[in-house]
């Protein structure tokens, strides 16, 4: 049976410092991707970057409030992300399917068999999902936290053997990442309470950050999955983390049997 895993891009991996889409690390991570489908490995992307793509392809003139600026920078933008993802796949002759999703689909019942069943038949005719949050209809309570819920809700759906969070820094540290003496959790073990090291703040351009991440991985562990949190903007870290994992600096949640 083929290993299954579930990546999740946060928009922090996919965006420059001034906010505009990084083409060449979302080249090299599909690269990355294809790599890792040669080996015989099934894999379904998560991918944040929507509303980034769309906040820098237009230009507003007058004021919308928070909602509608969500629904119509991400209606803009996940055009253009599916577009360049597309591109970049067709390069190695892989087909792409999007999955846009909303939270009440996760609850039993039809909805959930149908999205199941849809992202079920991608993969038995190679089609590589790439799933994200629909934010043109999705609000407020309707919304998921944040792309790593998602991505967790993903993986015990599609029963994936590991999920993979990649951040814009290596995993969680016994104190503040620029903390000359912080030191990286390499291994979580089933229950252990990692809180106290968990900082508050968000990502610059997500919706999520380290404690949505831990809440995330802590969960889906529990659930018999493999997590991993690692930094997305390392060259070759998801060769790595399959090939070089010992030598590779990222976070592991130990799933419960």
């Amino acid at each position: 049976m083929k290993r299954r895993i579930v990546i999740k891009i946060g928009s922090n991996v996919l965006t420059r410092k001034d906010g505009k889409l990084d083409v060449t690390r979302m080249s090299a991570l599909v690269d990355q991707v294809a790599w890792l489908r040669k080996k015989d490995i099934e894999v379904i992307l998560v991918s944040s970057g929507a509303v980034a793509c769309g906040r820098r392809e237009l230009t507003i003139d007058h004021s919308l409030d928070s909602v509608e600026q969500r629904q119509l920078f991400s209606a803009v933008g996940q055009v253009k992300l599916v577009g360049l993802y597309y591109d970049l796949f067709r390069e190695f002759g892989i087909h792409v399917g999007q999955v846009l999703t909303m939270k009440e689909n996760f609850q039993p019942g039809e909805q959930y068999r149908n999205q199941r069943a849809c992202m079920t038949v991608m993969l038995e005719n190679n089609v590589l999902p790439i799933v994200n949050e629909n934010d043109t209809v999705s609000v407020t309570e309707l919304m998921f936290t944040d792309n790593d819920e998602l991505s967790g809700l993903i993986a015990q759906m599609m029963e994936a053997d590991t999920l993979i969070l990649l951040s814009n820094i290596d995993g969680i540290f016994t104190t503040h990442p620029d903390d000359p003496n912080a030191e990286l959790i390499r291994e979580v073990a089933p229950g252990r309470d990692l809180s106290d090291y968990i900082q508050p703040e968000k990502s610059a351009f997500g919706r999520g950050g380290m404690h949505s991440k831990y809440t995330t991985a802590s969960k889906v562990s529990q659930e018999g999955i493999r997590v991993i949190i690692a930094n997305g903007e390392r060259e070759n870290i998801l060769t790595d983390l399959i090939e070089h994992k010992d030598e590779t600096p990222h976070t592991e949640f130990i799933p419960c049997n």
